[in-house]
């Protein structure tokens, strides 16, 4: 089961509660990168990827069940 696909499975107050903590992490990855200790700069590309990830499967559950508006 791909990662989009467990999340389309939870409620949407959790993703919301990911979400911001996702993008928390980005702020402190980004405070880190400014201040020269970022350990793993991939860090980002995989928080960022998660982001997205989330905020697809928001947009999808706001959409009418009918697909296309």
């Amino acid at each position: 089961m791909s990662k989009a696909a467990e999340l389309r499975g939870q409620p949407r107050e959790d993703l919301e509660k990911q979400l911001l903590e996702l993008l928390k992490e980005q702020f402190n990855l980004r405070m880190q990168k400014g201040s020269g200790q970022l350990a793993r700069p991939s860090q980002f590309k995989t928080v960022r990827r998660e982001i997205a990830r989330i905020k697809t499967v928001l947009a999808e559950q706001a959409m009418p069940a009918g697909g296309e508006q």
